[in-house]
């Protein structure tokens, strides 16, 4: 609901503030006094793009405030979380226009784009002028009206929940499917490179504990040359060292009594005897192990080279990196055969939802066709009421592939002058016809729908008499459950205004005129209503027919 809407340096607007109540709020004036340049301003803060021209004084800039109460408004909120701006309370909606003819859009002041601004404030004030109707050419609407008029809200929200369940499983399937169909592509390939590996078998370190091996097999001769050296000076030349520390331990234990300084000498001696007899049976143990083979020396080869063919074709430096390799082809190849079973399952699912999609949908396509008869006739009773009795209003529905929205395709047409020619209602009718229709449409749904704050711009153009007080009830019913500012040139309409704003210019000290606006007490009302019957100087007979009008 909009609180408050100010304006400073706009047009020949200086400055103004308006606070409209919550129910009907029509706005009265003389043509040109500035009504529309309001309505210019108010457009600002709903995106519209800015013109330099509009500033009076070209040293200040223009700027433009709405304040709304946006507490019981959840799509707006929603909305401003998901542009993860604050969700001030009231909502306070700024544009600026500088000297140079640059603006600048806010929301609680958060600059924002005008294509933000624009989709934001379209959930806050819903402007109805002659020139445009964008609800007429949004599916959306034409079927959130069916659906309030048929009280099938509940079940098209039901439906939503299928379809959007419906929409996730067939993405996961064609996600699984896209993968799988990849994956076939490269299966036969990883399958051959799986067996390859499988078939080496290489263990943990093989390829280079086999390396190390053949190194020793190329060298064999020498180091069972310098084993056997080492263990013959140890223990078979002619004054081997082990025999000549053992005969020395002996000597020094001898003389031990006699010197028992050399106790701890003698055990030296006998340690490093004992150290190197182990030497010795080691080095004895190695010389064994050295193999000569040369068939032994052909298998590893065979196995270093296979190795190697395989580190390099895989670009990977060790024999684990190659039996990693293994592991994520075995893995993969049995994904492959997961994503069948997953798709498999997926598909079942999907037909099953789609099932249980289509009985909804059929069941909400038979709720809202039941409701068109007496919708149709209710919209045809009130156009003929608000000054449109030949022209004919009419639903089309067709059926199409399940949507967010069900399987039908809903159109509002007219025929203006009874021809039998039903064209679509946004291109048979004219604006101000458009703006009557919306209204008609809107009382009707009144109670069902959330509606944001509701501007009609002289909806009553043209008519006047019985139809412009159908318009006024009609005004007045749908303001029970919506905010509605109406700007009137009718007196029956401005009447039944909960609020009664004035809009007029008056000169300042330098005779320049700027528009002003204020709100109307009752005696006030009669007197601005009694001009609208009978002119500048109404008479007794418009003034009393003024005051029948106000305390109507």
């Amino acid at each position: 609901m909009l609180q408050k809407l100010v304006i400073r340096n706009y047009a020949i607007i200086d400055h103004l503030i308006i606070e409209p109540d919550a129910h009907l709020n029509t706005v009265t004036g003389e043509t040109g006094a500035g009504k529309s340049i309001i309505l210019g301003a108010l457009s600002l803060i709903l995106g519209e793009r800015a013109d330099s021209s509009v500033l009076i004084n070209k040293n200040e800039k223009s700027l433009i405030e709405g304040y709304f109460d946006t507490s019981t408004n959840e799509s707006f909120r929603n909305a401003l979380a998901a542009a993860e701006l604050d969700p001030d309370n009231p909502c306070i909606i700024r544009r600026e226009i500088n000297t140079s003819g640059k603006s600048r859009a806010f929301i609680n002041d958060t600059p924002v784009t005008l294509d933000v601004l624009n989709k934001l404030t379209s959930l806050l004030v819903d402007l109805h002028q002659q020139f445009g109707h964008l609800a007429l050419e949004d599916d959306n609407f034409q079927m959130e009206t069916l659906d309030a008029i048929g009280n099938t809200t509940a079940a098209a929200e039901d439906y939503r929940k299928i379809y959007y369940r419906h929409k996730k499983i067939k993405q996961q399937l064609t996600d699984n499917r896209e993968r799988l169909a990849q994956w076939q592509k490269e299966t036969d390939y990883k399958q051959y490179l799986l067996t390859e590996l499988q078939q080496a078998a290489f263990k943990d370190g093989e390829i280079e504990h086999a390396d190390q091996q053949l190194k020793q097999m190329a060298h064999s001769e020498r180091i069972i040359g310098v084993l056997q050296a080492s263990r013959i000076i140890l223990e078979e030349g002619e004054q081997p060292m082990v025999n000549e520390l053992k005969r020395i331990s002996q000597q020094l234990q001898g003389i031990s009594d006699l010197v028992p300084a050399l106790k701890p000498v003698q055990e030296r001696v006998s340690s490093v005897w004992a150290e190197l007899k182990d030497i010795a049976g080691e080095l004895e143990n190695e010389e064994q192990k050295v193999s000569l083979d040369p068939a032994v020396m052909e298998e590893l080869q065979q196995r270093i080279d296979l190795g190697y063919k395989l580190l390099k074709k895989h670009s990977v430096t060790t024999t684990a990196g190659l039996c990693s390799l293994q592991q994520r082809f075995e893995e993969e190849l049995k994904a492959t055969l997961d994503i069948h079973d997953a798709i498999e399952r997926l598909a079942r699912e999907e037909g099953e939802v789609y099932k249980e999609l289509l009985v909804e949908a059929k069941k909400l396509s038979a709720g809202r066709k039941k409701v068109l008869p007496s919708f149709t006739t209710k919209i045809n009773e009130l156009l003929a009421l608000v000054g449109m009795p030949n022209a004919r209003f009419e639903v089309r529905i067709e059926e199409i592939a399940p949507s967010s929205s069900g399987i039908d395709n809903v159109e509002f047409l007219l025929d203006a002058n009874k021809s039998g020619q039903f064209q679509l209602l946004q291109k048979a009718a004219s604006g101000g016809e458009m703006s009557r229709i919306m209204l008609c449409i809107k009382s009707l749904t009144a109670k069902a729908l959330h509606m944001p704050t509701l501007i009609f711009d002289e909806v009553d153009t043209g008519i006047s008499g019985e139809a412009a007080r159908q318009v006024a009830i009609l005004l007045r019913d749908l303001a029970q459950y919506h905010q509605v500012i109406c700007i009137t040139h009718q007196p029956q309409v401005a009447a039944r205004g909960s609020r009664h704003f004035y809009v007029y210019k008056e000169a300042d000290k330098n005779e320049r005129l700027s528009t002003k606006i204020k709100v109307l007490q009752k005696d006030e009302r009669v007197l601005a209503i009694a001009k609208m019957i009978g002119g500048e100087q109404p008479s007794a007979a418009a003034i009393k027919n003024a005051k029948e009008l106000v305390d109507a």
